[in-house]
């Protein structure tokens, strides 16, 4: 891993490029004028990445969730010394979190003032609503060494099992500025940085309260922009709406419907506004809890699109990106692979997790003395108990 680090780093990539604690390779695209833009930057950067990672004998595989391993660290950096140690008071799910989940982030523009299809307001509701739909189409994330978990994205569990200070959505209020500053305030302060000693941050310190009391030292604006690093929502506004509840994706392209996807939803006007019109009913199934904790977002993790509601809205909304992309000039490669997804995955009902859970069932139907599951290559052991992830995994 140090030896792939070094070679990638020295490699003219467009996006910038970080390995995170447990050794995913993390590629961050600059913001492009469009899909196309986006697509080609980083399908570029991947052509550089993979040959120069075959040739140290590794490779990438695409799974929200680490199938095989326990997770295990690699990097020892204060930062993830100090959020190990404070992940640690709420169970093992910070470390599955840190080590074993992947994801493809899609970042959209925040908004316009105005009220519309792609006005802020309207768009801060969509992304948490429609948030579920993408986690149940994109789920894939089944297997937990070598065992079935019970759900079909076991990463989005792992993630609603931490602080829910700094894991749960704000609430979804008329005023998503006003929500959000609320939220960053209160949120537990995760770890302070320190030039010659531990980050480590007094328990119970919130962020409002350390401006207040300027213990143990006077925070600065540059405090406060780190502090929201380490806030982890499914949808996380950083001048522009972070989408991080989809799953990473297998295949050399997985990565692009997501991203396609995604991306006409919300920047086609069109679209944006079917999509509102087909996931706003999916309010009263939420109910009031936050998101990834309420009833809406569980059974996008445990059933997928098995579930009748997100089955039917996921339909509709790969249909309304289909028609959108066009406009949006997507090329046809990124047409071809979001159709090709749907016919596979979402008009069946079914989403890429379900692959997996097919090939761990095969092998378990040969019998205790031939049993195997694999993908991408990599080993495993198939078994037919389920893992228990802590407490809100029932």
């Amino acid at each position: 891993m140090r030896a792939a680090a070094a070679a990638l780093r020295a490699l003219p990539l467009h996006s910038s490029l970080s390995f995170e604690p447990g050794g995913q390779l993390e590629l961050s695209s600059l913001p492009a004028t469009s899909l196309s833009a986006c697509v080609a930057s980083v399908t570029d950067d991947l052509a550089q990445v993979r040959p120069t990672m075959r040739g140290l004998g590794l490779g990438i595989a695409g799974h929200g969730h680490n199938p095989w391993h326990s997770p295990r660290r690699i990097l020892n950096e204060p930062r993830y010394d100090a959020m190990e140690a404070y992940l640690d008071r709420w169970g093992p799910a910070g470390r599955s979190m840190m080590c074993a989940t992947a994801s493809v982030q899609v970042c959209v523009d925040a908004g316009y003032e105005e009220p519309g299809p792609l006005g802020l307001g309207r768009r801060w509701v969509l992304a948490h609503l429609l948030g579920a739909v993408l986690s149940a189409a994109f789920a894939n994330s089944p297997v937990s060494e070598g065992c079935p978990t019970g759900f079909r994205t076991t990463r989005q569990v792992v993630w609603s099992q931490l602080d829910p200070g700094r894991t749960l959505a704000p609430p979804l209020g008329p005023d998503p500025r006003a929500a959000w500053a609320r939220y960053v305030l209160d949120a537990p302060v995760m770890c302070i940085r320190s030039a010659d000693g531990p980050w480590d941050a007094p328990e119970g310190l919130t962020f409002r309260k350390w401006i207040r009391t300027g213990v143990p030292r006077p925070p600065t604006r540059e405090d406060l922009d780190y502090h929201v690093t380490t806030l982890f929502p499914p949808v996380r506004p950083r001048g522009h709406l972070e989408l991080r509840m989809i799953d990473a994706q297998p295949g050399d392209a997985g990565w692009m419907v997501p991203l396609a996807v995604t991306a006409a939803l919300f920047d086609d006007p069109e679209a944006s506004e079917h999509a509102y019109r087909i996931v706003k009913p999916l309010a009263e199934t939420a109910g009031s809890h936050p998101a990834p904790r309420n009833p809406l977002w569980r059974r996008a993790a445990r059933g997928a699109l098995t579930d009748p509601e997100l089955h039917t809205a996921a339909v509709a909304c790969f249909t309304a990106a289909q028609e959108a992309l066009p406009r949006l000039g997507a090329p046809a490669g990124v047409r071809a692979a979001v159709a090709e997804f749907t016919e596979r995955y979402v008009a069946r009902g079914r989403c890429p997790a379900d692959d997996h859970l097919d090939a761990l069932h095969a092998a378990d139907a040969t019998g205790p003395t031939d049993h195997g599951y694999a993908d991408d290559g990599a080993p495993g052991t198939a078994a037919e108990s389920r893992l228990a992830l802590g407490k809100d995994s029932q």
